[in-house]
């Protein structure tokens, strides 16, 4: 299969590493000679532009870190038009589902598929061919990105419509959020009650308190630094799950107060 990237950055370097390895024929965006000349040393094609990408791609997939760079090359640099009738976009970045389907309206005429597809966990994720991918689309494009998508991902997961990846994302997220929150109180209790942080992460990890927010605050070694590491991420997810929740008339209810004890 014929894979383009646009996003070499902290995810989609191993994405197209995965790739690579699992014999697909791959061209990557570098916006610079030394990104370039990093897509190269991966085993992929480089490429200077979006064009380039798209040129013959039977997947062309978008990971950068913001919405608004979606929309910047999907709908402003227009990347469907490039793209080959029957190939299929997918759109890594968590955002909000009227972007993906701003970008399905213009890739329908052109017979282009696109498939909202943000992901759960991290580049160690992607290495390991573990990452959690939220599909939303059509049955036959996501069965088109599908041997794509399986080179870095288990599971891959259908979950509805376009768009619906990212409504299950932007849930997952603020979820994530909240755990994290909650630990982070539970951390402040504990410090209250005479009982010293790790100590307490240790023992709660083999409780029922255990989650996958907790495991990663105990493995960081204190709440405040595992906050400190992913804040950035979390909170940038958490903007979007708000704007995500009033443009559709509704809030997070009693998540929002648990959430912004995860980001202090």
């Amino acid at each position: 299969m014929r894979v383009g990237v646009i996003g070499a950055g902290r995810m989609g370097v191993p994405m197209i590493s995965r790739l690579v390895a699992a014999g697909h024929h791959v061209t990557a965006l570098g916006r610079s000679p030394e990104k370039r000349d990093a897509v190269t040393e991966l085993g992929a094609s480089a490429a200077s532009d979006h064009v380039e990408v798209a040129d013959g791609a039977d997947v062309v997939i978008v990971c950068v870190f913001t919405d608004e760079q979606v929309r910047e090359i999907c709908v402003a640099a227009d990347l469907t038009a490039a793209m080959s009738a029957e190939a299929v976009l997918v759109l890594h970045t968590t955002g909000s589902p009227h972007t993906a389907e701003q970008v399905a309206a213009l890739a329908a005429p052109r017979h282009v598929g696109v498939v909202d597809a943000p992901v759960s966990g991290g580049p160690h994720d992607i290495a390991a061919a573990h990452l959690t991918v939220f599909a939303g689309g059509d049955d036959q494009a996501v069965a088109h990105a599908r041997p794509a998508l399986e080179s870095y991902a288990d599971p891959v997961l259908h979950v509805g419509p376009l768009g619906a990846g990212q409504r299950v994302k932007l849930i997952n997220n603020a979820l994530f959020a909240a755990q994290v929150g909650l630990v982070a109180e539970g951390v402040r209790l504990g410090r209250r009650l005479g009982i010293d942080e790790p100590t307490l992460l240790n023992a709660l990890v083999n409780g029922s308190a255990g989650s996958r927010a907790l495991s990663g605050v105990a493995a960081t070694g204190s709440a405040d630094a595992f906050i400190a590491r992913v804040g950035e991420f979390i909170g940038k997810d958490v903007a979007v799950v708000r704007r995500a929740a009033a443009d559709l008339h509704t809030d997070l209810g009693l998540l929002d107060r648990v959430v912004d004890a995860g980001l202090r």
